[in-house]
């Protein structure tokens, strides 16, 4: 026999955990029902001449389909094809393909006979044998035409956005006397969307014929949406060419009849037209006894949005220059998901007290993607080649003050 208090606790504890599972079993029932008839938003797919390029997911492990065209022109499968940008060109291989190693501290003997400094019209950065820069083609120069159409998916609320073909563009290799053009695409003002097409070498007149799928985009919310086309040729060995933008405003149309069939010039980029770039802290201290520069990478806030996540992984590479020769790389940790990095992070550099003035300390921060080619969110340049007025005061306060630690913010300009 059992006393009525403990049947009572008995029947009251069956009673709960029976309403508990019932419970959990309808919730994941009704989740389960609303994930397959519900498409989340700022979801998109990419489509190649038919072929999904990116399934329809959200997550890091995208699968891949390697496209490769043999002389007759038409498509097919290999290993070993040109999606994008193949891994030992976008920095995936080789002794820099870790980024989220660990801390460097280096000891860097600095001689004076590094070569002959380039002239002052080339590039800073490790591609600085180009004679020009390659964002800025002369005002006489034309860039070509840019092809593509836009579509409305009204029951699924999808923007379709096909990048068809472009013409007449530029030579930006002079070996080749050509060009190997690829497209990114955004979605302004939100810049949630960020896609790109693949390479297509050694072509003035590429024919890409990429559709996009964006989901989540109502009708009512077109007009106030613009698509800024950019359009870059690829360099295996330094930064891409930026060949030039098209922006279409598409509160002028309306693809609500059908899909709309479109060709704009490419015209010349305008830096002034783009965004903050977000804003980097950095500390520099040196210690004229030792001969010796102290370099740290303290974070960085308001970095733009470069995933389609909306967040972004940065992480920092530091680049020391004598004149204009590079002499000196390292990068800090990849920091997952965020636009507000903090690094504090420190490299130490062997610099004689006579050679400061020709010393110049590049930051890029950068947004680390394993699928395709990590992208530049902005730079900063410190010293002789200080681009703007604070990053020369910050020089020069460090030179002037000796053992003592100077920390100051500084924006990120357009690289």
């Amino acid at each position: 026999d059992v006393s009525p208090v403990v049947a009572g606790l008995i029947g009251a504890t069956v009673l709960v955990v029976s309403v508990s599972v019932t419970v959990f079993v309808w919730t994941c029932c009704h989740q389960q029902a609303e994930k397959k008839h519900k498409t989340p938003p700022y979801k998109f797919i990419h489509m190649l001449k038919g072929i999904s390029i990116y399934p329809e997911t959200l997550s890091n492990k995208k699968k891949i389909n390697r496209i490769r065209r043999d002389k007759s022109g038409t498509a097919k499968e290999g290993g070993r094809g040109n999606l994008l940008v193949d891994a030992a060109e976008s920095g995936l291989m080789g002794p820099d393909k870790a980024p989220d190693g660990p801390p460097h501290v280096d000891q860097l003997p600095i001689k004076v006979d590094y070569g002959d400094e380039l002239s002052p019209d080339q590039s800073l950065t490790p591609g600085g044998s180009k004679t020009s820069s390659p964002s800025s083609p002369g005002d006489d120069v034309m860039l070509g035409d840019l092809t593509f159409s836009v579509d409305y998916n009204f029951p699924k609320k999808a923007l379709v956005v096909t990048i068809q073909e472009a013409h007449g563009l530029p030579v930006m290799d002079e070996h080749t006397q050509s060009s190997d053009p690829y497209i990114k695409m955004t979605i302004l003002p939100d810049k949630r969307h960020r896609v790109k097409t693949r390479v297509l070498r050694k072509t003035l007149e590429p024919v890409f014929d990429e559709t996009f799928t964006f989901y989540g985009i109502p009708y009512s919310q077109l007009q106030d949406l613009v698509l800024h086309f950019l359009v870059l040729s690829f360099d295996r060995f330094s930064r891409d060419d930026v060949i030039g933008e098209v922006m279409v405003p598409l509160a002028g149309v309306d693809p609500s009849t059908g899909k709309v069939q479109l060709t704009r010039e490419i015209l010349k980029r305008n830096i002034q037209k783009c965004v903050s770039r977000g804003e980097l802290q950095v500390s520099l201290s040196y210690q004229p006894v030792a001969q010796r520069m102290t370099v740290v990478v303290l974070k960085a806030r308001h970095l733009p949005k470069m995933d389609i996540t909306g967040l972004s992984d940065p992480y920092v590479k530091v680049n020391v220059y004598y004149g204009r020769k590079r002499i000196a790389k390292k990068k800090t940790h990849v920091k997952k998901c965020t636009l507000n990095p903090i690094f504090n992070e420190s490299f130490i550099y062997d610099i004689p007290v006579d050679l400061l003035p020709d010393i110049s300390i590049e930051f890029l921060v950068i947004d680390f993607d394993r699928t395709t080619k990590n992208e530049v969110v902005g730079r900063l340049i410190l010293g002789a080649h200080s681009g703007s007025a604070a990053g020369a005061e910050h020089w020069r306060e460090v030179c002037d003050s000796p053992r003592k630690a100077v920390a100051k913010w500084h924006s990120l300009s357009e690289y």
